[in-house]
Order: structure tokens, then C-alpha cells, then sequence
């Protein structure tokens, strides 16, 4: 069964402008890029806590970081942080490099757990970064426009066509954003990373979320 909610105080243009607009600074086209900073009004909406939205930015610049000092041709690797859980793509030159990577990160301060989607093949064109960036522009609007989804809740990753979605979400969410996200065109082939939730721990953490915005 889909869920379905209202965006509150947020319309649905303003929502997607702020997502195009994130998705356009923080694409593919620049290497090791930190893609978990919260845009303007989408923060309070995020179903993060502040504290573990401000853990995932600094996880992605700290790993950005080792990553260039301690791994040699790292420049083809991106780090996306969501709820202290660490996705990696991009591309590396042999397998020794994929899985130094993983193990560089996974010893970040903060860092839960390291979903390592790495390709051992050459570095992606400038034409494929943007393509990719496109694709995750299309993707979020169409999450919007799909109206069942909660489109702020969901981080959307483009890597040579093969899209990544991260999340706080209950199974029936997670489903549908992925079904969603399958039928945009030029996207190669979905992948889940998302947290999954029971609806009632749903709403508790909402209700944790509200109340922490009622403090500041």
C-alpha cells in the first residue's frame, strides 16, 4: 500500500527547484564530491536527526580527505553519507584499490557501515558525469511529481547511468521510489541503499524530529 503525506509548509516547485539546483552543484563532474550537504529548507524535512545530518558532511569531507592522502588514483571515488551508512562510487584502477577504499572509510569516525559499489575500470568521460547529473535531476523530479513518495526523504546517487537511492523509509516507500526511479529514462538499473523502517518506528522518529525543531 502506498503512503502518502503532505509536504508541509513546502511547495512542490520550491522542492524541486532546491533539488535540481543541489543535484547541479553536487554532480559527478567533480571528483570525491561531499553530496550530503542539506539544501535550505529541505534540512527540516530530512528524517535525520541535525546531529546525524552534520555527522554525514563531515563523514564525507573526513573520508574525501584520507581517501586522497592514503589511496593513489582515488580521484575517480565519491562519497555519499546518509545516516553515518557510507556509499562509494565512482571508479578505481584494480581490485586492491576497491577494497583499500572501503577499508580507508570504514575507519572514519561516525561511520556505521560502507556499501562499496567501486568499479575497477577506467575513470567515466565528462560527457557521462553529465549525463549522470541529468539523470539525477529527472529522477528527483519524478519522485516529486509521483506525489505517493516523499521525495525530500530520498538521496538520489547517478553513477554511469546506474542510479542509487538512500533513505530513511518503510518498505512500501523504499518500493515505490525504486519502481519510480526504474522508469526514468537513461537510468541502467536501480539500487537500493536505503534504511528500512517499520511504520511505527516511522513515526517515532518523525515525532523525535518535530520536537528537536521546536528546540532551535
Amino acid at each position: 500500500m502506498n503512503i502518502k503525506r503532505a509536504v508541509p509548509a513546502i511547495s512542490r516547485a520550491a522542492i524541486a527547484g532546491s533539488l535540481i539546483a543541489s543535484t547541479l552543484a553536487l554532480s559527478g563532474c567533480f571528483p570525491l564530491a561531499a553530496t550530503g550537504v542539506a539544501v535550505g529548507a529541505l534540512a527540516v524535512a530530512d528524517r535525520r536527526t541535525i546531529g546525524a545530518q552534520t555527522e554525514d558532511t563531515g563523514i564525507e569531507v573526513k573520508a574525501a580527505g584520507h581517501l586522497r592522502q592514503q589511496l593513489e588514483h582515488a580521484g575517480g571515488i565519491s562519497v555519499t553519507s546518509y545516516n553515518r551508512k557510507v556509499l562509494l562510487t565512482g571508479q578505481v584502477p584494480d581490485e586492491r584499490s576497491r577494497t583499500e577504499a572501503a577499508a580507508i572509510v570504514g575507519r572514519v569516525d561516525n561511520v556505521q557501515s560502507v556499501h562499496n559499489e567501486l568499479k575497477v575500470s577506467g575513470r567515466v568521460s565528462m560527457g557521462t558525469s553529465a549525463a549522470d547529473a541529468s539523470i539525477t535531476a529527472r529522477v528527483k523530479t519524478a519522485l516529486i511529481d509521483a506525489r505517493d513518495v516523499q521525495a525530500h526523504t530520498i538521496k538520489v546517487v547517478t553513477e554511469a547511468g546506474v542510479v542509487y537511492l538512500m533513505g530513511i523509509v518503510t518498505r512500501a516507500e523504499g518500493d515505490r521510489a525504486a519502481q519510480v526511479a526504474s522508469r526514468v529514462g537513461g537510468v541502467q538499473r536501480v539500487v537500493t541503499v536505503f534504511e528500512y523502517v517499520t511504520p511505527d518506528e516511522l513515526a517515532r522518529i518523525e515525532r523525535v524530529n518535530r520536537e528537536e525543531q521546536k528546540k532551535k
